[in-house]
């Protein structure tokens, strides 16, 4: 996609939002990676705020892929929770992935995934890759019944820094998309589909490529995507 050596890196103490400020660099042609200690204005999918206190890692890679099919932009999303996943992994965590955009661990969630495009025709001109991963940052009390750190899993601080590297090395490592079904977390499983007002009870069957998620229902597969549906646990 990008050699990793023509990114410009770029570390700040607190930015609003990584992600908007790649939004407002886009125009300047220059691959970056963007870090910042904390975002006050962290942003999450569909508009929501993304808790960014000291301690985490919060970035977002602007890019500029050639002839990328924008048919094929399920599988950023795909790399980059993989390459989060890897990292987590080699802290000695066994982490999982919540369609189409979070990795958990033992069911909370550890980090956030946000991708924005850019398309000119048929092709992607820009992307931005957001990632907001929970290391040795507090987290709200009101949050630790859905929320995790790598700290609260391994009992101990460790290097962001170390763990900034291990992501972009495993970001632009080769990559294959049965490293994403292999990491899903639900697979077999009863869930709960919430989507046109309702919620139904589906057996969740896989993801292909282009991030749709194969669901039994109904007595029928159903192919839904992230915009139409959202995926909850089963509770019996």
């Amino acid at each position: 996609m990008i050699n990793a050596s023509s990114l410009k890196t770029l570390r700040f103490e607190t930015l609003a939002s990584t992600q908007e400020y790649c939004k407002e660099k886009r125009g300047e042609k220059e691959n970056l990676f963007v870090v910042a200690k904390s975002q006050p204005m962290g942003k999450g999918t569909k508009g929501r705020s993304f808790s960014s206190e000291k301690g985490g890692l919060y970035l977002s890679m602007l890019l500029y892929p050639e002839n990328f099919l924008a048919e094929n932009a399920f599988l950023v999303m795909a790399r980059s929770a993989v390459a989060v996943c890897k990292t987590l992994e080699g802290l000695g965590i066994s982490p999982t992935i919540k369609w189409p955009n979070d990795i958990h661990v033992r069911g909370k969630k550890i980090c956030g995934i946000l991708i924005e495009n850019q398309l000119q025709g048929k092709f992607l001109s820009s992307l931005i890759v957001g990632v907001g991963l929970n290391i040795n940052n507090p987290l709200p009390p009101e949050l630790s019944s859905i929320a995790t750190s790598v700290c609260l899993e391994l009992g101990e601080e460790v290097d962001i820094l170390e763990v900034e590297e291990g992501f972009r090395t495993a970001f632009f490592s080769p990559f294959s998309f049965v490293e994403y079904t292999a990491r899903l977390g639900y697979l077999g499983e009863k869930v709960t589909l919430a989507f046109e007002g309702k919620t139904e009870e589906a057996t969740l069957l896989s993801v292909n490529e282009r991030g749709g998620l194969i669901a039994y229902m109904g007595g029928e597969k159903r192919e839904f995507y992230a915009g139409e549906v959202t995926l909850r646990g089963w509770k019996a």
